[in-house]
């Protein structure tokens, strides 16, 4: 019995067949949500199927994720079904604007289903309403990181990947930083979380497809913590720069007010300054 995937009650299986049932319909985004006990990357494996001809709408979701990866190269690792780790292959943008937009509009779509169960009736909300975005897309309640999100263009779309911490204990999280559901005091199933979510990315990827980039900048600074702060932003070049997030532009950029003017960037690692 010690094999079996109820071994841990609080955290139950993804049954892949009740989530393909709920999320794939003709028309829609999804084709296909597959499900497998353990891999290295959910984000690797996706860009290898994507390489051998999978189409977009592919799905690929983890019990355990034992290689991932966030930004900048840093491990992302969780005991055993006790969060989501997952993958979607979107298809691939022509716009320069519409392909920046992406990685924002997933932490649009995350934060949006974390919201919208802090509002169901019944459901243990405890700080989850309080979901935010770091730019570009860390997922924040308060200044602890719940959700990272991942993306990367491959031939055939965009890989996109979310880690989300629901189970976690304290005495599990990666680096002390990091917050999970459970430890804010917002219980919630991973089925119907998963299921939010993906409604949530299938809506928002269709307003950005349909030229829906204002909307979604203005639904972006809405829900980021990062605007009106004093920040500090480590540069891929290993530079630093020092301002006030004043503002995300048509494009995604953050626009930073530094003591020598505004600087546009499109990646970097932002560390909110008290």
């Amino acid at each position: 019995m010690s094999d079996s995937p109820y071994t841990d009650l609080d955290r139950p299986p993804l049954n892949a067949r009740a989530l393909n049932h709920a999320l794939v319909r003709p028309g829609g985004l999804w084709r296909e949500i597959r499900v497998v006990e353990e891999t290295g990357s959910t984000n690797v494996d996706l860009a290898d199927l994507a390489r051998e001809g999978a189409e977009p709408g592919l799905v690929l979701v983890a019990e355990a994720q034992t290689s991932g990866r966030g930004r900048m190269g840093r491990t992302w690792s969780a005991p055993p079904r006790s969060g989501l780790a997952f993958s979607v292959l979107l298809p691939q943008e022509e716009s320069v604007t519409r392909l920046g937009w992406l990685p924002l509009v997933a932490g649009i779509a995350v934060v949006s289903a974390l919201r919208g169960f802090a509002e169901v009736e019944g459901v243990g909300r405890g700080r989850m309403a309080e979901a935010a975005l770091k730019w570009p897309n860390d997922v924040l309640i308060g200044d602890r990181k719940l959700a990272g999100i991942l993306a990367q263009r491959v031939e055939t779309g965009v890989v996109v990947g979310i880690g989300l911490n629901v189970s976690l204990r304290a005495d599990e999280l990666p680096v002390p930083t990091a917050t999970s559901l459970a430890i804010e005091e917002a219980p919630a199933d991973r089925d119907p979380l998963l299921r939010a979510i993906l409604r949530a990315l299938e809506a928002r990827h269709e307003e950005l497809r349909t030229g829906g980039e204002s909307p979604l900048r203005e639904a972006y600074r809405a829900m980021c913590a990062t605007l009106g702060r004093r920040v500090r932003v480590e540069l891929p070049d290993g530079s630093t720069l020092i301002g006030e997030a004043v503002d995300v532009e048509e494009a995604g950029r953050l626009v930073v007010r530094a003591d020598d003017g505004e600087h546009l960037l499109n990646a970097g690692d932002v560390v909110h300054v008290r």
